[in-house]
């Protein structure tokens, strides 16, 4: 068993859109042999699209929606790919995806820098301490200083970094990478490999194939890299607190095969995982356990299917066995499990602590759920779940249909695709982080549930849940710029039009107690 963990790789990629995540991850998928051909969102007059961009309306789109998880075996390592909405009004999706990872990939545009979004992804490893790969893409473009690339990790994420590869010009004037770590360079334009001597690139096996004054640029970068660059320790790169950093183009696919090489060396196989109570579960202790991350419904539109991703945490899955979902301490016989590609699927009989398997939900599981064989329930760390900032009312078009309606809200809910709410007349709004999540929401209610629905935006941008207060006390002092509504668990929240409001809300009402955000398993 120690040997199946050990071989055991789970990372997510996270970045801002148009950096190159979901093409950086497929050109990783084709080295691996998952694929035979790797597709870019860009492509769309062949008909080609990403992988991992399953659902339709991301093919039409060409944007990350939803979270996907892809499997393969390269080098004798059992890798599972956590491909990350990259959209920010999916960033809820993508922080519950970071609870389940090993390890993080962060992807950054060469020309831009980081943008804002890689800083909230970035704070969501920050805070888990999730050990962060970081890939400089699209240096067959015009791009930044890679120093001052560099640089900007520390004195925007506070990241301090380590060159693993090095870029050699860029844009018109990209002539490689160069393998610090390995002293090989990577010529783009000759295709060819070149091992360097004892002098690396100071000597003088690079003069013939590089322009002279791009190989003088080159020792330049060199000289500071290796005299006043940061030395990469792994132990600190374990710990989350420095970042190997590469260079490359994913579209090209040139500077990925050294990253995926060295990131196998470095990158941690599955450990320890904190439980509620303080302690820890080990991936090679006796008794089995894991915890649900994700619910997605659909995934297969031909047998209206539901999924729940579990991450296996501990001991062996082996199908059929009966495990107690600790939430309810109802026993659980898992009897159809499924290894994941993307929505593709195959039956898995066994999987060990650090793989990511789909098993079929009838309506039991919820996001953040745990399961375990052991006597007593289990519960790992809570997942995170955040208050909406975008509101509307939705109502069925057709009356006829109205189960279809309410079976798409719930089982869309359940997903996490938006928070549905309910006022005291069991009216149903929504709450999303961006507007895109309305426009998945209304797409997949039509096209997967058969209901058009009306909508009505309501004029809300704060959610405040209510703890220990009394209802009706609270429901005598609203007024018409307050709406109070129930999430799923019945709790209640009040809906305010602005930051003014909530504070004056709450200076009238100091007995009222109100929070922003509540783990999913309160």
């Amino acid at each position: 068993m120690k040997n199946n963990i050990s071989s055991r790789r789970i990372f997510g990629i996270i970045s801002h859109p148009d950096a190159g995540k979901t093409t950086l991850t497929e050109k990783l998928l084709l080295h691996g042999g998952a694929i035979r051909e790797a597709g870019t969102v860009k492509a769309r007059r062949n008909s080609k699209f990403a992988t991992s961009d399953w659902m339709e309306i991301e093919k039409q789109r060409g944007i990350s929606v939803t979270s996907s998880v892809m499997q393969f075996t390269y080098n004798d390592k059992v890798i599972s790919i956590m491909d990350t909405p990259g959209h920010n009004d999916f960033g809820e999706d993508t922080y519950r995806i970071l609870t389940s990872v090993d390890s993080a990939v962060m992807v950054i545009d060469g020309a831009k820098g980081i943008e804002t979004q890689t800083r909230k992804l970035f704070r969501v490893c920050s805070m888990r301490g999730i050990p962060v790969f970081t890939f400089m893409n699209k240096f067959d473009r015009e791009s930044r200083d890679p120093l001052d690339l560099m640089q900007e990790l520390e004195d925007v994420l506070g990241l301090p970094s380590a060159a693993v590869t090095w870029p050699i010009g860029s844009g018109i004037n990209f002539e490689g990478i160069y393998d610090i770590i390995e002293n090989t360079v990577y010529l783009y334009k000759q295709k060819k490999e070149i091992r360097l001597g004892e002098d690396g690139v100071f000597g003088h096996e690079l003069e013939e194939y590089i322009p002279s004054y791009t190989l003088s640029n080159l020792r330049d970068e060199m000289e500071l890299v290796l005299g006043a660059g940061n030395e990469l320790d792994r132990k600190l790169v374990s710990e989350g607190k420095l970042t190997p950093v590469f260079f490359g183009s994913a579209l090209a696919d040139f500077g990925t095969t050294p990253f995926l090489h060295h990131f196998l060396d470095m990158s941690p196989s599955p450990g320890p995982r904190k439980t509620a109570d303080g302690g820890y579960v080990s991936p090679d202790d006796d008794f089995f356990s894991g915890f649900i991350f994700k619910i997605q419904a659909n995934m297969n539109p031909a047998h209206r299917d539901r999924l729940a991703f579990l991450r296996i945490c501990s001991g062996t899955f082996e199908r059929g066995m009966t495990v107690r979902l600790s939430r309810t301490g109802k026993e659980m016989k898992l009897s159809q499990s499924t290894q994941l590609f993307a929505n593709e699927r195959e039956t898995v009989d066994r999987a060990y602590a650090g793989d990511i398997i789909g098993i079929y939900d009838t309506g039991n599981y919820q996001v953040g759920d745990s399961i375990s064989t052991t006597k007593e329930p289990i519960f790992f760390e809570p997942l995170p779940t955040f208050p909406p900032e975008l509101f509307m009312m939705v109502t069925p078009k057709d009356s006829m249909k109205a189960k279809h309606f309410a079976k798409g809200v719930e089982q869309l809910a359940q997903e996490g695709a938006v928070q549905v709410y309910r006022t005291e007349y069991n009216e149903v709004v929504l709450g999303a982080v961006g507007q895109l999540q309305f426009e998945v929401f209304e797409y997949r209610l039509k096209n997967e549930y058969n209901s058009d629905i009306i909508k009505y935006p309501l004029d809300f941008s704060i959610a405040r849940w209510v703890v220990d207060s009394n209802i009706d006390t609270v429901t005598s002092t609203l007024q018409s710029n307050h709406k109070l509504v129930f999430d799923s668990k019945n709790r209640p929240l009040i809906l305010f039009s602005n930051q003014f409001n909530l504070d004056y809300y709450m200076q009238r009402n100091p007995d009222i107690r109100l929070v922003e955000a509540l783990d999913v398993t309160d």
